[in-house]
């Protein structure tokens, strides 16, 4: 975050491209949390919620491609089986409102599957842009607002907040994605060890 903030206008972008694509960020609405401190420091927050709003376009037309290129084949790969049934119905029945909706919320409501979905499923792009961008725009706007009007309160807060947990927090986080790698590697071999068993059988 400290890499991008001192980036101005140009880490914005590049970190709403990435926070709209299907590239997986550590912190949830990592976009909106930059948007406020910049909006704090008395960037036009109109003009930072247009430049955020711009790379989300980027960054969602790339994971809508993504789904259109692979089909129901890269929705299955990506999207964990429990919900993949749910999202590909709701996706089905209503197109826009699946776009618009997850773009909207704030975190933990899950954006990529259904950006996969509706390119995978055929959402028209014209729509599917005109959906994702209007909500986008409304949700930067908000967070930039908030910024704007807010933000010296929430930087004073913020900051005693990292002061005295970003220590814990890095111990925590990174302790979280060596676990995840670790269980990735435990369910590759495990899954390589069944096909070979599988193969020896046949």
């Amino acid at each position: 975050m400290q890499l991008v903030t001192g980036m101005g206008m140009a880490g914005l972008f590049l970190l709403a491209v990435v926070d709209s694509s299907f590239i997986p960020l550590p912190i949830p609405g990592a976009t909106d949390i930059l948007l406020v401190i910049l909006a704090a420091r008395h960037h036009a927050w109109l003009w930072i919620t247009i430049v955020a709003t711009a790379g989300s376009l980027v960054g969602g037309s790339m994971t809508y491609h993504l789904g259109k290129a692979g089909g129901m084949h890269t929705l299955e790969k990506r999207v964990p089986q429990r919900y993949l049934e749910r999202i590909t119905r709701w996706t089905a029945k209503h197109g826009l409102l699946a776009v618009s909706l997850p773009a909207i919320l704030p975190p933990p409501a899950p954006l990529t599957p259904f950006l996969l979905a509706a390119g995978a499923l055929q959402v028209p792009r014209k729509k599917f842009y005109a959906a994702f961008g209007i909500s986008r725009l409304i949700r930067h706007g908000a967070a930039a607002w908030l910024g704007y009007r807010y933000g010296r309160s929430i930087l004073r807060g913020w900051t005693h907040f990292s002061n005295e947990w970003s220590t814990p927090l890095l111990i925590v986080l990174w302790g979280a994605l060596i676990a995840a790698c670790a269980w990735g590697i435990y369910r590759l071999v495990k899954r390589e060890r069944g096909e070979a068993r599988q193969r020896l059988s046949a």
